[in-house]
Order: C-alpha cells, then structure tokens, then sequence
C-alpha cells in the first residue's frame, strides 16, 4: 500500500521528521512518501493562505493517484484542497480537521481544539459546522506560537498542556485535538502533563497520525469518497492553470 502526504507549503524541511514519525505506526508493507507543492506559502495560518496552497495541493494529488498512490492526505488542518481534489480523483483524500472532529465526536461528548493563533477560532468553528458537528465543539483555545516556531518543541509542549488543561477545565472538553500537523508526535508529552495536573482520562489526537491511520483503512478496505458528491468536473476552456 502506497500512501502519500501532501505538505501544503513549499520546502520540506520544517517537517522533515514526519515520515519517521509515521513509520511506527504504519502497517506492514505500507509505504510512505511525502511531498511539498511546488509554489505557495511557508505555512498556513489564514484562509487567504489556504487558498494559495490549495491550487498547488489538487495538482499533487492528481499525479499521486497517476502514480499509483493509494490514498493521499492534505497535511493541513485547514484541509486545503480537499474537496475539490475528491472531484478529480477516486483514490481516498483526507483532510485531517474533518477526520479529527468526526473522530473526536465519537470519542467523547465534547472537544476541544488547542491552535496555534487566535485567529484559527473562526475557521475551526466553520470547519465543525460543515462536519455536522459544531454543537460538539466546546472551544478552540490558542498557544499563540506561530507555525513556523512550533519545531522549538518544549516551548509547544508546555503551551500545549497549558491550554489543554484549561480546554478541559474550563470549557468541559471530554477530547482534544491538536489544532496544527506540525505538532506530530507531542501527543505522548501532552497526555503525560495531563496526567502531572491530575488528569488522567482525556484523549489527545494527534491529526497527522490519525489521518495516516484513517488513509491506510479506508485504502484497505477498498474505500472512497462517493462520486455522487464530488462528481468529476466538466471539461472547459480554463484560463491560466
């Protein structure tokens, strides 16, 4: 089984750890690649940002299914892409904030989402209303760290913890979901200071390897998205693409 991420920002070097950090979790014979698109931001923390990426983030997932990739994630938990991507190709795509939420909602009564910024409040509120599970949503709590810093990684977990325990505290959270990929592998930290503030039974997901693990099921169980909803588009004049 072939899976491939998709980094909806230029360069790989800000993650170039995520391969290693999916290999231990990945089932036997399952093999991972990872490309970045070829133009657009450095990071995304703005929906005019999203909309830069998502151009370049249909492209490689078209040629991913070209080459024979079985199922593709777009690495963002802004989904960039996604949808539009379903409509060009019959391979399973994932976007990691609709599969957190969908699986949050499952796990617990309510969740909560630890961001990077505070102007990620409005996106996640919207991306919970398009998943049917905004009444879900108990708050989304920032660490104030841009992207691009997240790789200073004591610093994010101190933060994390630090706004998980208040999610939990003060907006009733039952579940939390990391608000960025670039956090992959924190989980562990994060679940450890709960447990150091005396909480003990509070799930943390981590978005990038859930989404891997829900790209390698679907995969293999012959799954897709339905053509009936994302129909593939007409054939027209298109200017400039």
């Amino acid at each position: 089984m072939k899976i491939r991420v998709i980094r909806p920002i230029i360069g790989l070097e800000a993650e170039a750890g995520l391969v290693e950090e999916l290999s231990p979790v990945a089932a036997p014979g399952t093999e991972i690649s990872e490309v970045s698109v070829d133009k657009g931001p450095a990071s995304i923390e703005s929906s005019y940002e999203s909309a830069l990426a998502a151009i370049g983030v249909v492209a490689k997932i078209v040629e991913a299914e070209r080459e024979g990739v079985d199922a593709v994630i777009a690495n963002c938990m802004d989904d960039p892409g996604v949808e539009a991507a379903r409509e060009m190709v019959s391979i399973p795509v994932i976007g990691p904030a609709e599969t957190s939420m969908h699986v949050a909602a499952m796990l617990g009564h309510k969740f909560s989402v630890i961001a990077v910024l505070e102007a990620d409040e409005r996106p996640f509120f919207d991306h919970a209303t398009k998943a049917g599970v905004a009444s879900r949503l108990a708050s989304v709590r920032a660490i104030n760290i841009p992207v691009l810093e997240l790789q200073d990684r004591d610093r994010t977990i101190r933060a994390l913890v630090e706004q998980s325990v208040r999610a939990v505290r003060e907006d009733g959270a039952h579940v939390l979901i990391f608000g960025c990929t670039g956090m992959a592998g924190m989980a562990g930290d994060v679940e450890e200071g709960l447990r150091r503030e005396g909480i003990i039974d509070v799930p943390v997901i981590d978005p990038a390897v859930l989404s891997f693990k829900m790209a390698e099921a679907l995969a293999g169980m012959g799954l897709s998205h339905s053509k009936r909803t994302y129909p593939t588009p007409p054939k027209k004049e298109i200017v400039g693409y």
